[in-house]
């Protein structure tokens, strides 16, 4: 018997939770560990001219809609590389979101979860924003949408964040650290941690932010056994974040 057989037979429960091979996930984190180096790259690049936030490819509005294109491909390339490893053990799309609507009633249900989830989910950023302070990082403020086709391009980005980054980080990720460490929490912290360091090319101020929001994201996806809600949070912050509240609250 391998070592393999011996590990399933002594916690087949642990080997259930399992989604994709162990490769593939160690293939997940590396692609993370890129990541974080390609936003290192971003926040120390030699801009050449000025200095912080304001200076550099991240703060140039005309390269706008090329980011956001490039954001939402490399979205849909990252649930690519989650679904191919699903796939090859016999899962599916519905592996990763828990599965779709069957009702009204359901959407209605998830509405109504989803709705107090983001007022919860926008005081933790405020909170821990306020106490960590302003962030000196080269931020993509100045890339938010002007122009009518950046403000839809903007609303498909988000949209596709919603689905793409719930179903690899919620879907994928955190069942992964689920059946790796046998707990449930220890696996909403650490997806919580990689969802963060994702976003390591907005500084680490909004690293510590991200990951402790990516956390919330997690426990409602524990709780609900599907990213339902998740996906409907998700994209309707992005929109709110990137553009909506400018316009409510200008």
């Amino acid at each position: 018997m391998q070592a393999s057989e011996v590990l399933t037979a002594a916690n087949p429960r642990r080997n259930a939770l399992q989604i994709a091979s162990w490769r593939h996930f160690v293939g997940f984190l590396l692609i993370g560990t890129g990541m974080v180096a390609l936003g290192l790259l971003a926040q120390h690049a030699p801009t050449g001219g000025g200095a912080g936030a304001s200076s550099g490819l991240l703060a140039r509005h005309s390269h706008a809609i090329h980011i956001y294109l490039a954001a939402i491909l490399m979205d849909w390339l990252l649930l690519y590389y989650c679904w191919v490893g699903v796939h090859r053990s016999g899962g599916n799309l519905k592996t990763l979101s828990g599965g779709r609507w069957t009702s009204w009633k359901s959407l209605a249900t998830d509405v109504g979860i989803a709705v107090p989830f983001w007022v919860l989910w926008e005081g933790a950023a405020y909170g821990v924003h306020w106490l960590l302070g302003a962030s000196s990082a080269r931020t993509v403020d100045s890339l938010l949408p002007q122009s009518l086709l950046e403000i839809l391009i903007w609303i498909a980005t988000s949209i596709t964040a919603g689905i793409c980054e719930e179903m690899a980080f919620r879907g994928y990720v955190q069942r992964q650290f689920h059946a790796l460490t046998g707990s449930v929490v220890m696996a909403v912290l650490a997806q919580g941690l990689v969802f963060g360091l994702f976003h390591s090319y907005q500084g680490w101020k909004n690293v510590v932010v991200i990951s402790l929001l990516g956390v919330l994201y997690g426990i409602l996806a524990a709780w609900r056994s599907n990213l339902r809600a998740n996906i409907m949070v998700h994209a309707w912050t992005d929109v709110w974040s990137g553009w909506l509240k400018f316009v409510v609250w200008r």
